[in-house]
């Protein structure tokens, strides 16, 4: 078993817990940063969601330097974030796109700050983009917008001088639809066999920490597909 460390980032919602939990079974110990507490976590980080970004990453700088106490992580995976739909005309747009970057854009870059600190030499930085964002998105403009702001973040930081330690990894994953209860509940009827199962992601974040030499090349973005029930890694 690891005696390992990692740090979740959204570690209280479907694809967050399920990471959680699966490094908890291997061993690993596990810091999560989220809005509530996660229970199967050895320490949890409370993000005050009235705090602007900055006072957010002071905030959240300063607890996980209490928690670590100089330890360093294997991997910092930020799965947070969140969808909302909307055009230009739509009521909501500037209320939804403002959201979509409080959800995506500030946890991913407070996630690459906290790689700067604390993820050892050699250790994988993970983010979470968006299949959809690698085009226009019409229709959900605000998600696109952050969900490409966090494409452009992982592509710097996977560059030269970007202010990771050496050697470490930068990976972004590209999901399209994930099996969680929510999703079945909101879309009973649709082809299931065509959602990634958490595990696959679990499984394979867990694989590219242990084995760096099983990682797709940093600075990857890997789109995440699954038909008849098998799912598939892509590099984009």
């Amino acid at each position: 078993m690891s005696s390992g460390k990692v740090i979740v980032y959204g570690g209280k919602g479907a694809l967050g817990s399920a990471i959680l939990d699966f490094f908890k079974k291997n061993g690993y110990t596990v810091l999560n940063i989220d809005l509530s507490a996660n229970d199967q976590a050895d320490s949890n980080i409370l993000v005050d969601a009235n705090k602007n970004w900055t006072e957010q990453e002071q905030s959240i700088l300063a607890q996980a330097a209490s928690s670590l106490q100089g330890s360093q992580v294997d991997g910092v995976f930020c799965v947070a974030g969140g969808w909302a739909g909307g055009s230009a005309s739509s009521k909501d747009f500037v209320k939804n796109a403002d959201l979509m970057i409080k959800q995506s854009v500030w946890s991913s870059a407070i996630a690459a700050k906290l790689a700067t600190t604390h993820l050892k030499p050699g250790g994988l930085l993970q983010l979470t983009g968006a299949a959809a964002a690698t085009g226009p998105t019409p229709s959900m403009i605000g998600y696109g917008m952050a969900k490409a702001a966090v494409h452009h973040l992982a592509s710097s930081l996977a560059e030269k001088d970007s202010g990771l330690p050496e050697n470490s990894s930068v990976l972004t994953i590209l999901p399209v639809t994930l099996d969680t209860e929510m999703n079945r509940k909101w879309m009973p009827k649709a082809d299931h066999s065509s959602w990634t199962p958490l595990s696959f992601i679990s499984e394979n974040l867990l694989k590219w920490t242990t084995e760096s030499s099983s990682r797709p090349s940093s600075g990857a973005f890997l789109k995440i597909t699954t038909a008849n029930g098998e799912s598939t890694i892509t590099p984009q």
